[in-house]
């Protein structure tokens, strides 16, 4: 018997990033938008717990239990007093390392796969409770659609989206690590002097363009404090955010913590001609035209 599961990608529209905190990690105005780029997740019983993966920059993904695929079903067993015997396979179409929550979105799907293999019955709040404790944005490639996070990412509010945004991605040849960049980040502001970081907070301008599907005015008001710090760690990335405007995109930003580069577009004529652009640039690896919003975890089959 197996179940598969399919999981989005995430671009952040805002991530407005506060100081350390004692724990280490930062508070987060973090505004995810689910688009309609996707890794496939099947469980399938099996005498132990083994992974496979398959996919572009599947040689980057760690087959063992550090994988969060791995974790998701380990801590699921734990919790419902199961012996994790399961197979995960992986079909990946999310950038490795590229700042898309790829890693987040496999242990969703490992998470729903296995509650389905196993019958758990598992409420929601249950499975989000668990994706917490995975890591920040797990519980997010969970739900998709929208939502604006809080605390370290994973207290989520659900957003209105009122319609469809035409992005471009261009996958640098390369990665990120997403604690490195993050130490960039404290870096950079102990050294600014006199700057106080201020307390995160969700831009009402940025809502609202959401919430009408206003592409102009969400490209207008995309932010991502962690894009210095990329910068500074990947400084190519530059050119490639040039190249993307220079096409034509209404506005472009690192993803995340990177390095992937995000090009919101006013159409998907435009989508087109910016991917082109791009891919004729010789400034990324790969290039991929998507929507948003797009689904969180769900089951495809079973």
């Amino acid at each position: 018997m197996s179940v598969t599961v399919r999981v989005p990608a995430k671009v952040n529209v805002q991530l407005a990033v506060g100081a350390a905190r004692p724990d280490g990690f930062h508070d987060l105005a973090n505004v995810f938008l689910a688009v309609g780029l996707h890794d496939d997740v099947t469980a399938t019983a099996a005498d132990e717990l083994t992974l496979t993966c398959e996919g572009p920059g599947a040689d980057q993904v760690p087959l063992d239990r550090t994988n969060l695929a791995a974790r998701a079903a380990i801590a699921l067993g734990e919790r419902y007093g199961i012996e994790p015997r399961v197979h995960l396979h992986i079909d990946k179409d999310i950038p490795v390392a590229g700042g898309m929550a790829g890693g987040s979105a496999d242990a969703a799907g490992a998470l729903v796969a296995c509650d389905a293999l196993w019958g758990t019955g598992a409420t929601r709040d249950e499975l989000l409770d668990i994706c917490a404790e995975l890591g920040s944005d797990v519980p997010f490639s969970l739900v998709g659609g929208a939502a604006l996070g809080t605390g370290r990412g994973e207290k989520l509010q659900l957003l209105d989206v009122g319609g469809e945004f035409w992005w471009v991605f261009a996958a640098a040849d390369g990665g990120l690590s997403t604690p490195a960049v993050y130490g960039e980040f404290d870096r950079i502001a102990e050294n600014t002097a006199g700057r106080a970081i201020p307390e995160p907070e969700a831009s009402p301008a940025l809502l609202d363009a959401l919430r009408s599907g206003d592409a102009t005015a969400l490209a207008a008001t995309l932010t991502n404090d962690l894009q210095p710090a990329a910068l500074s760690l990947f400084p190519a990335l530059k050119d490639t955010l040039d190249a993307g405007t220079a096409a034509g995109a209404l506005a472009g930003l690192v993803s995340g913590s990177g390095p992937t580069t995000a090009f919101l577009c006013a159409d998907e004529t435009s989508a087109r001609a910016v991917a082109a652009a791009l891919t004729a640039s010789g400034t990324c690896r790969s290039v991929r035209v998507t929507t948003s919003p797009a689904p969180g975890a769900t089951v495809v089959q079973r």
